[in-house]
């Protein structure tokens, strides 16, 4: 969606909001906030979308809170904007029509862990990195690793994934069931914890990527896994991106149960080497993770080498020590903020989409070219081992001439990857920047949406202004 566009949507002013900061003062004192540094922390900041800022921040502790605010809003027709830890890439915790942002991040407890039966309970303010420390000592780990230290509510309402998702699925996998305080103020438990039912509909993935939009997730039931005997990591140079991109989907077709496995193109890998000080060649590369037995791991990096010189790529150079290990991703992940050198001054927008990995090469490749084209400086990296891959455009924001090329450059990716039967987002979600793509993708069904909007949020005060067009 246009910058233009989603300035000049913002609807009258709703008149009972004023009224709505007044209850919530009186009952929450000082977590109820209206100074304008917090609320514009709590308004997006990431895109070249506008900072639209709540007209206040109230701090929940408790599920029992949430409802309580939720029907205070609801009474007084006021929008509430569910704020996690504030990663998201698409406008998701703009306040276009102003309102509440309901911080969630003092919910922040594991409520408890199941060994035997490999779940865990969250609120939603736990981070995954507060998960995986708090897991450490049980021998578990919660695999959903998107890049930020996102809370796991936050990345449920996304319906985030991140490196690993080739092996261990995305947050729509990985949630075995959730409570959410719907818009009226009732408070609802999606599953039970048994790992598969056929009871009802299935409001856990309902709820799962609707954003904040249909519920406010209170707690969490995730998946969670054993920590694997062995890992092992490595990276590989390709002569080019599209030779890395048939290596990984040979490696796909082929079954190889490969954890993670990454695409960094030329201006990543010149981003990254400088700003993380690798010894790595600025050459299109794979960064992979195999996990498993000491014999099996071995075996999986040895066949991944093989389909690589089949490519033209190579020597597959590996890191097996933790330390080694935790380097490479740390610097895989520290992308957006190593290809601001690449321009500085400018500012790093993230967009991402996702298509079938037999169409990846092709995407990736008319993506190259759109760039080329463009004028535009956009790195790709993406998690291709199941077809997502993601550009960082890096614009002088001030600039509108740079914001109409990275506008139509978006608007022409998602368009073709819609067209290659894929998706316009994988997995940062739609907010208010990929509204304008649903009806493309998704044809009546977006009306099906709507409906199930309407039926569960009439007086639509559930982050308003998002995923719908």
């Amino acid at each position: 969606m246009a910058l233009q566009d989603i300035l000049a949507e913002r609807p009258v002013r709703r008149d009972g909001i004023g009224d709505a900061v007044a209850v919530l003062r009186q009952r929450f004192g000082e977590r109820l906030v209206t100074g304008e540094d917090v609320r514009r922390a709590h308004a997006h900041s990431t895109t070249y979308l506008p900072n639209q800022m709540p007209d206040a921040v109230v701090f929940a502790e408790t599920e029992a809170e949430v409802q309580e605010i939720v029907r205070i809003c609801g009474d007084h027709a006021t929008p509430i904007v569910a704020f996690g830890t504030g990663s998201s890439l698409e406008g998701h915790i703009n306040a276009p029509q102003g309102g509440i942002s309901l911080d969630l991040s003092r919910m922040d407890k594991v409520l408890a862990v199941h060994p035997e039966d490999l779940d865990c309970v969250v609120e939603p303010g736990v981070t995954r990195e507060a998960l995986n420390a708090y897991l450490r000592d049980t021998g578990l780990f919660f695999p959903i690793d998107p890049g930020a230290n996102a809370s796991l509510g936050g990345m449920a309402a996304t319906r985030a994934s991140g490196t690993n998702a080739v092996r261990y699925g995305t947050m729509r996998d990985n949630v075995i069931g959730l409570t959410a305080v719907m818009a009226d103020g009732r408070v609802i438990r999606t599953a039970r914890r048994a790992k598969k039912t056929s009871a009802g509909y299935d409001l856990t993935r309902l709820l799962v990527g609707s954003e904040g939009t249909l519920g406010i997730i209170t707690s969490l039931n995730l998946k969670l896994y054993g920590i694997p005997e062995t890992i092992l990591a490595g990276v590989c140079p390709f002569p080019d991106v599209d030779s890395a991109c048939n290596a990984v989907i040979q490696t796909i077709q082929l079954g190889l149960p490969v954890a993670r496995i990454e695409l960094m193109d030329t201006q990543s890998m010149q981003a990254t080497i400088a700003y993380a000080q690798l010894d790595l060649e600025a050459r299109p590369s794979l960064f992979l993770e195999f996990h498993g037995s000491p014999a099996g791991v071995a075996e999986q990096a040895e066949l991944f080498a093989a389909i690589a010189v089949e490519h033209g790529g190579g020597p597959f150079q590996s890191a097996d020590r933790a330390e080694d290990r935790a380097r490479l991703w740390k610097a895989r992940h520290d992308l957006y903020w190593a290809a601001q050198g690449l321009r500085p001054g400018a500012k790093a927008i993230a967009t991402d989409v996702c298509v079938p990995i037999s169409r990846l090469a092709e995407c990736i490749a008319e993506t190259q070219a759109d760039i080329e084209a463009s004028g535009l400086l956009a790195p790709i990296v993406g998690h291709v081992g199941d077809g997502n891959f993601h550009t960082t455009l890096l614009l002088d924001v001030a600039d509108p001439r740079e914001i109409a090329a990275a506008e139509g450059f978006m608007a022409r990716l998602a368009e073709r990857a819609v067209a290659m039967d894929g998706t316009c987002t994988g997995e940062h979600g739609v907010g208010q920047g990929k509204r304008g793509y649903l009806r493309r993708e998704l044809g009546d069904a977006v009306d099906v949406m709507r409906a199930i909007k309407t039926a569960l949020d009439p007086k639509d005060i559930l982050n308003p202004g998002k995923i719908l067009p």
